[in-house]
């Protein structure tokens, strides 16, 4: 079970269930649990562990250069134990998407939030991120877990502004981990920016791409009239990715992708005080 749950990345898919919820709290503009937000929250963490199995298989070759540790290259889960786990869990998130459906969710809504979830994950190792598009497709399913939840209570484009924020530090997130992973990569020729560019130059569109978020996180909210205690608990979250910015300006990649992790948990908490307080 702990092997499984390294595969499934547990804490990502919290993460990820955490996400829908607050974007159904940020639409509602209260702490509530609806069904079909609640059977929404549970395919989103569905629908990822699907993902994050499907690109460990792909990514077999990749990580036995550069994570040699993690269930499958270090043949603690076989590749076609996981596979069966991938399906599961694929059957598992539309099963329970059929149920927020069947409990009221919208369908127009949640449907083609679904399938582009499903589409980019299933795809990332395999395609987008060996042609040079995963980051792309990262920061475009990264925000979607909120987008999800304000869908699942009918109110998709309250998710919008949240969906812009949380893209916006997966894909910066996403540019850090291609650094650490360029060892594997470039083993399996992967077009990623740290390849093409190089790892200095890498982590200098990084930092870039970390000092912009800083008003990107404070514009967007204060045109959306979020309230005060959104920008009193995004200072954290802002500060976290300055210092983030700073260590990848000198070339310090150590322990980076773990504070943006934090300032993305951080910045969900924020973006609902913003809207319930």
């Amino acid at each position: 079970m702990t092997e499984l749950a390294r595969l499934v990345r547990l804490p990502n898919l919290v993460l990820a269930a955490a996400g829908v919820l607050a974007g159904g709290w940020i639409a509602l503009a209260r702490i509530a649990l609806p069904a079909p937000l609640a059977l929404a929250a549970l395919c989103g963490a569905a629908l990822g562990a699907y993902g994050f199995i499907r690109n460990d298989i792909a990514d077999f070759a990749a990580d036995a250069v550069s994570h040699p540790d993690r269930p499958i290259p270090s043949g603690r889960i076989h590749p076609e134990t996981a596979d069966w786990y991938a399906r599961w869990a694929l059957l598992a998130a539309m099963g329970l998407l059929l149920w927020a459906l069947r409990a009221g969710a919208p369908p127009l809504a949640l449907l083609p939030c679904f399938l582009a979830a499903w589409g980019a994950l299933g795809g990332y190792s395999p395609g987008l991120k060996r042609l040079g598009l995963g980051n792309v497709a990262v920061a475009l399913v990264g925000g979607l877990p909120l987008f999800f939840g304000a869908a699942a209570v009918n109110r998709p484009r309250d998710g919008l502004v949240p969906w812009a924020i949380a893209a916006w530090i997966h894909v910066l997130r996403e540019l850090v981990k291609d650094i650490e992973d360029e060892p594997g990569d470039q083993a399996v020729r992967r077009r990623t920016l740290p390849i093409l560019i190089g790892r200095a130059g890498a982590a200098r569109v990084a930092a870039a791409i970390a000092l912009a978020f800083v008003p990107v996180s404070l514009v967007l909210p204060y045109r959306a009239q979020y309230g005060g205690a959104y920008f009193a608990v995004a200072l954290v979250a802002q500060l976290a990715v300055l210092v983030a910015a700073a260590r990848l300006v000198v070339g310090r990649i150590e322990r980076v992708s773990a504070l943006l992790k934090g300032a993305m948990v951080v910045g969900l908490i924020a973006l609902v005080a913003g809207r319930v307080t």
